[in-house]
């Protein structure tokens, strides 16, 4: 029996063990669906660290509490408070998060995310930069934060800019979310194996401090992949009002309901969101899609936009009534797109 206690920063929100040669990581906020505080990032970051020079740890897994899921994300309602008392400290949580998925990204040993359930947002950030991704039967994997009047940040619009054809650009601007076998055929995750097996897999890596990438299957049928002849075709250009356009002319249910869904969210995070992606699209790595998440992130406070009430309609309400700033996209100028790229 795995013992899970709190590491080196004292929190019960994030739990860690030693099974073997497998350090463990556990989010422990189930009833918020492993949602990610800042001070649950610094706890992580300083178990890595010094793991990384603990020559008896061989490997690292990362799940999540409960079975809900691994994470449903940052806890935004948590900047969005201090947001509204106008306290300087409300970004400090973005710059904590990016800090930390870059430590996975560059992490010397091998790092195992067990991608049971929902896993979104932040979720994606701790998890898809893992050596070894584990998808699952029960996985849900989604960038969402249009919905809220956000952006797909934690470097994840890399990701998507090098999904299959335009795979990213409809998982970012729709907020879609999709099963493990998609999440392996968009490149969030490596493999789609039985939550069942999951156990048995670390026990292994615990036993003999080996990564077996060997594990699941590698290329699963995916539903999302099968519908690249339309999204290719509706998704392409930088222009996101020519993008809906030809979803809701296009013959396909799927591509007009993507439409439905686009219309929905934030005119003006739509359209920032499609301008990271294109620019992420011509970044060297996820590294510096982090650092461009560090400029766009913070202006979503320091720039007039639809932050605080997306959070406010979709998680502090829950009246799912947002009022936009913008109509539509028609309305959202080139020069309030470009201003979230620059620092303020």
């Amino acid at each position: 029996m795995v013992t899970f206690a709190p590491g080196r920063v004292a929190t019960d929100q994030v739990l860690f063990a030693r099974e073997g040669r497998l350090g463990r990581i556990r989010l422990n906020r189930p009833r918020a669906i492993n949602a990610l505080t800042e001070e649950m990032c610094l706890a992580i970051g300083a178990e890595l660290n010094a793991w990384a020079n603990d020559d008896s740890v061989a490997a690292i897994a990362i799940d999540g509490a409960g079975e809900r899921g691994l994470c449903s994300g940052g806890d935004i309602v948590a900047v969005r408070a201090l947001a509204l008392e106008n306290d300087p400290s409300a970004t400090d949580f973005w710059e904590t998060e990016y800090a930390l998925n870059a430590l996975i990204h560059d992490y010397a040993k091998p790092i195992i995310a067990v991608q049971d359930g929902i896993v979104m947002g932040g979720g994606i950030g701790i998890s898809a930069y893992a050596l070894l991704r584990l998808a699952t039967e029960t996985s849900r994997v989604a960038m969402p934060e249009t919905i809220i009047g956000f952006y797909p940040d934690v470097g994840a619009l890399k990701l998507l800019a090098n999904a299959p054809g335009e795979l990213g650009t409809h998982l970012a601007m729709s907020g879609a979310s999709i099963t493990g076998a998609d999440a392996v055929a968009v490149g969030f995750s490596d493999t789609l194996v039985s939550s069942a097996d999951i156990p048995a897999i670390l026990a292994g890596v615990a036993e003999t401090g080996e990564v077996d990438r060997s594990v699941g299957v590698a290329a699963p049928y995916s539903p999302l992949l099968s519908q690249r002849s339309w999204i290719d075709e509706c998704y392409v250009g930088d222009d996101p009002v020519a993008i809906v356009s030809r979803l809701e002319a296009h013959a396909a249910p799927e591509a007009q309901e993507a439409a439905a869904a686009i219309r929905a969210r934030s005119p003006l995070s739509v359209a920032v969101t499609l301008e990271g992606l294109r620019r992420a699209r011509d970044l060297p790595s996820v590294i510096e899609t982090l650092i461009l998440d560090g400029i766009v992130a913070p202006n979503f406070l320091a720039l007039p936009s639809d932050f605080n009430e997306g959070i406010r309609a979709r998680l502090v309400d829950k009246d799912n009534a947002p009022v936009w700033r913008h109509a539509s996209l028609a309305d959202v100028t080139r020069a309030e797109v470009e201003a979230f790229f620059i620092q303020h």
